[in-house]
């Protein structure tokens, strides 16, 4: 059984690497395409495109292999959730700024600021 990826150790994504996995979903969400095809449009060496498929994979992101060719399952806006954003760079001010609506991404976002600052908001 799997274990679920704690919110308080999310993976840390480039955002190179993060673009390069988003243009393979998309890539392989459309049809099915072979490995020679995506290494070349993603200019990406053998190593680097197994590491890459083994991450998708370990995300949660089903991608089959059929008939020498890589398709993923499910759509991709469920994909591309599973990604993580790599670090935008704000300041804590910024994040404060950020964190005071009223969504999920919101309440993720507050949620993080109070283990940094040892503070509890109020939700």
């Amino acid at each position: 059984m799997a274990r679920k990826k704690s919110e308080s150790s999310p993976s840390s994504l480039s955002l190179p690497r993060a673009k390069r996995l988003c243009r393979f979903l998309t890539m392989i969400s459309e049809s099915s395409r072979s490995r020679r095809i995506i290494m070349t449009r993603l200019k990406l060496d053998l190593r680097t495109f197994y590491r890459d498929l083994e991450y998708l994979r370990s995300l949660g992101i089903e991608i089959t292999y059929h008939h020498e060719s890589y398709q993923m399952v499910g759509s991709l806006d469920e994909a591309l959730h599973r990604i993580p954003f790599p670090d935008p760079g704000l300041s804590v001010r910024e994040a404060i700024l950020l964190a005071r609506g009223h969504s999920e991404a919101h309440r993720k976002l507050r949620r993080r600021l109070d283990m940094l600052l040892g503070t509890k908001s109020a939700e």
